[in-house]
């Protein structure tokens, strides 16, 4: 079976501002890293990837923010709510020159949700 990839232009200046960013950050780059293939909690992402939990609710946001981060949640058996995050993107292709900034991000198709 195909699968189809699905890729998007940035032409907002404000995200593109993101993307980049995001993109030189260590930790959002981990952390897109981490949650390409299934959702994960804040507190397996700061063990996995041994980031300091107040770092990854710090960054978990700012990518949400940017629109790189699909948030989903539920409630527990105490009543507790807890979230998964997962990265909307798989790959993002830049061109850059000294006029313009060109970036295409390519969806993560095991979440298939547009990142707009």
């Amino acid at each position: 079976m195909l699968d189809l990839i699905q890729t998007k232009k940035i032409t907002e200046e404000e995200r593109k501002q993101v993307i980049l960013e995001s993109l030189a950050d260590r930790y959002c780059k981990l952390i897109l890293k981490n949650t390409l293939e299934k959702p994960k909690s804040a507190m397996n992402i700061s063990q996995e990837e041994e980031i300091p939990l107040s770092t990854v609710y710090r960054k978990l946001q700012k990518l949400y923010d940017g629109k790189l981060l699909a948030i989903s949640g539920s409630i527990n058996r105490d009543g507790k709510r807890y979230f998964l995050y997962m990265s909307k993107i798989r790959e993002i292709n830049i061109h850059c020159d000294l006029m313009d900034t060109k970036i295409d991000c390519v969806l993560n198709n095991t979440k298939q949700e547009d990142i707009n």
